[in-house]
């Protein structure tokens, strides 16, 4: 259940993430052979991106959770998306402007500029790798989704999924240009803030611990296994 949500987290942020992605896409140099293999590297760089930030963050939220506050993590994660989702545009920009966002995404930027000055089949694959760290609201949904895991394997599979589902439609960016339909993107994208509220509510409910299966069933408690697991040593 978890895996399917990344991947559709993905493919929805896909179509919204686009309008920043696209441009990098239709820049992408050769690497100097053939354009489908580089264009694959690309892409497995963002994907290879995203599992490193799924495993660290699927390692923190097992760490919150050996604490016995999981659930607590959980609604809050799902309030703070709900929260986002809600929040008028101009807001959120203060928020950002004052957490030095800005200056990291610089960074990230001249990174990007650098690499793609490059006409290698390596500077592809990096140009991926920073690509992942470019902000983006979908992003960072998925990051929750494998922070409240709890676990860093399965925080690593998850954002792999989320990788996965947007591979079709950056694929075909980078192959083709902005092949979907721009109503139809236009619709999609009039879809996510609705989206956004139902991730928040399944992620409130989850940590919610109401025993009903998939959507909210009952959290481990992780705390009273680790001192099991002394006792018994």
């Amino acid at each position: 259940m978890e895996l399917l949500t990344g991947f559709i987290i993905g493919l929805f942020g896909s179509f919204h993430c686009i309008g920043m992605c696209g441009p990098i896409a239709l820049a992408l140099p050769t690497g100097g052979g053939n354009i489908l293999f580089g264009r694959i590297l690309y892409n497995f760089g963002r994907i290879l991106m995203y599992s490193a930030l799924g495993f660290l963050f699927g390692l923190l939220g097992n760490r919150i959770a050996l604490f016995g506050l999981q659930q607590i993590l959980t609604i809050s994660l799902g309030v703070i998306i709900l929260t986002l989702a809600l929040m008028p545009h101009k807001y959120k920009s203060v928020i950002i402007s004052g957490t030095g966002f800005y200056k990291m995404f610089g960074i990230v930027k001249s990174s990007m500029a650098s690499l793609l000055r490059k006409h290698n089949k390596l500077s592809l694959l990096g140009i991926g790798v920073v690509n992942g760290l470019l902000p983006c609201g979908f992003v960072y949904m998925g990051i929750t989704g494998a922070t409240a895991l709890g676990d860093a394997s399965k925080g690593m599979m998850f954002m792999a999924m989320f990788g996965l589902g947007t591979l079709p439609v950056m694929l075909g960016a980078t192959m083709i240009g902005s092949f979907v339909n721009l109503k139809i993107r236009a619709k999609l994208v009039k879809m996510v803030p609705v989206f956004t509220v139902i991730l928040a509510a399944i992620f409130i409910m989850r940590g919610l611990n109401l025993g009903i299966p998939y959507l909210s069933p009952k959290l481990a408690d992780k705390m009273t296994s680790v001192k099991e697991e002394i006792i018994c040593h």
